[in-house]
């Protein structure tokens, strides 16, 4: 097979991959683009539909650890299967959920089937691609999610909610199709051999692959000691703060001030297209001038100044500008917290499963907070000011750590 070949056959795979985040990504958002809805039917309080809006990241804190290192060790073949599985299940247990007990329950084994998706992809990246040539199919895969999340919102809440008859049965079908899907990857990486090449692209010994306590804790060690990750785990922690707080409420932040359920949806698509501008042309400025530390600094403040926009302006063009701007912001940090560990000096291709679920089992500690501090806050004072001021300061601390990390550790 030549070179041309198995290039074309590598970016396949991650084409097929990255529907496995499309679908998660719809399934996960299905709830925030319904929440209104779903809020009256079972009767959620404000704090109570921020805690279910913040439940998948909150089963990254506990699991993610230890997900990332079960993927570096098994492969992202058989692992993501296993999560598009998980999650689909979830989603039609989700569908026939009686209060907010069962809800609460389907949402959080959504988020142990998405951990699997959220370290399986970069891994597959990894084992498919030598490192200089990982940022388009990087972007390939972030821009799947994108998709999946902008399709609930302009797709699933206006279209196929009132045509299949409700949130019910789109949580029910949605996680049909995902099932269906994994089933289809399980067979495609099979064919392909993906966990095969693990190992060998890695350059992994026996200790690198085994899943005894002494070579997994070695490997943590040099994890959760190292430096520069560290700051890039706090990078972390404030975009998932802001990404899950604007997406979980936005829709919801809208009808309040008077748009239809339709329009708000539509309106918080504006938010998922920017972010998608944000993913693919950040990164690739940043990587051409070696100015990747920098380019955190000014996606905080971006990020910081959309949301203060949010909060100052009505239901004008101001509005969706802000909007636009607030998720060109965060959407420039997503490849930005992945592309960095790997190139790290001690990670590198080996352990970028184990790096970024550490970024993610600390980061979304953020990602519940987001939605839940919004809706107590809300709850306290009847405004969602509160909320989206403390999302605009997680903007200000992305600009300071990566600040820290440009004069500390240079610009690369």
């Amino acid at each position: 097979m030549t070179d041309r070949m198995r290039r074309r056959r590598a970016y396949a795979a991650v084409v097929v991959g990255t529907l496995g985040y499309t679908c998660l990504m719809f399934i996960w958002f299905s709830l925030p683009a319904y929440l209104s809805t779903i809020i009256d039917d079972l009767g959620l309080s404000g704090t109570q539909a921020g805690v279910v809006a913040g439940a998948v990241p909150l089963t990254y804190i506990p699991i993610a650890l230890f997900s990332g290192v079960i993927v570096d060790r098994i492969g992202p073949g058989r692992c993501l299967a296993a999560g598009v599985l998980i999650y689909g299940a979830s989603q039609v247990g989700r569908s026939v959920a009686t209060g907010f007990p069962s809800l609460l329950a389907a949402t959080l084994a959504i988020g142990v089937g998405a951990t699997a998706i959220t370290f399986g992809l970069p891994k597959l990246v990894s084992v498919l691609f030598p490192p200089d040539e990982t940022g388009l199919p990087s972007s390939i895969y972030l821009v799947g999610a994108s998709a999946g999340t902008a399709s609930a919102f302009a797709v699933g809440r206006p279209i196929l909610g009132p045509l299949l008859g409700g949130w019910r049965p789109l949580f029910f079908w949605s996680g049909v199709v995902a099932i269906a899907y994994g089933l289809v990857w399980l067979a495609v990486a099979t064919r392909l051999g993906i966990d095969a090449r693990n190992r060998a692209t890695n350059d992994a010994d026996d200790a690198d692959s085994s899943l005894s306590p002494r070579a997994i804790a070695r490997d943590l060690k040099l994890v959760l000691t190292h430096r520069e990750l560290q700051l890039v785990v706090v990078v972390g922690t404030m975009y998932l703060l802001i990404a899950h707080g604007m997406q979980g409420w936005l829709p919801t932040l809208l009808e309040a001030r008077g748009f239809s359920a339709d329009r708000a949806g539509r309106t918080t698509s504006l938010l998922v297209a920017a972010n998608v501008v944000g993913v693919l042309t950040i990164p690739a400025v940043a990587d051409r001038f070696g100015v990747r530390r920098t380019a955190l600094m000014v996606c905080g403040l971006v990020a910081a100044l959309g949301i203060s926009g949010v909060v100052a302006s009505g239901i004008g063009l101001l509005l969706l500008g802000s909007i636009l701007v607030t998720g060109f912001g965060f959407g420039g940090l997503s490849p930005l917290i992945r592309a960095i560990p790997p190139e790290l000096e001690g990670i590198g291709a080996r352990l970028t499963g184990t790096a970024v679920g550490f970024i993610f089992a600390v980061g979304e500690i953020g990602g519940f907070l987001g939605p839940v501090l919004v809706g107590a806050l809300r709850d306290l004072t009847g405004s969602y000011v509160p909320g989206l001021l403390v999302l605009a300061s997680g903007g200000l601390v992305v600009t300071v750590a990566g600040g820290v990390l440009r004069y500390r550790y240079g610009d690369s």
